[in-house]
């Protein structure tokens, strides 16, 4: 099972559509209109915000890849950014 497929099992329908949309928007570079943010000190990875739900991907040669698709916790921003 791939890391996207994974991923859209922890959320509800509601959820999951958000999160597609989302990675559409990213894989196309379309990211306006999205609650985007550098995070800090990292060069490449930024976040997407969509109520608590957080989608964490890093930029590199202008392909984009997702790192973590989860609600907000404590852990959100620790776990395997490197």
């Amino acid at each position: 099972m791939d890391k996207i497929s994974k991923a859209l099992k922890k959320f509800s329908d509601k959820e999951r559509k958000w999160v597609k949309e989302i990675l559409r928007k990213l894989k196309e570079s379309k990211v306006e209109g999205l609650e985007t943010k550098k995070l800090k000190d990292r060069d490449d990875i930024y976040r997407v915000r969509k109520g608590n739900i957080r989608i964490i991907y890093r930029i590199r040669n202008k392909r984009v890849t997702l790192l973590a698709a989860e609600r907000r916790s404590d852990n959100t921003y620790k776990k395997n950014r490197r």
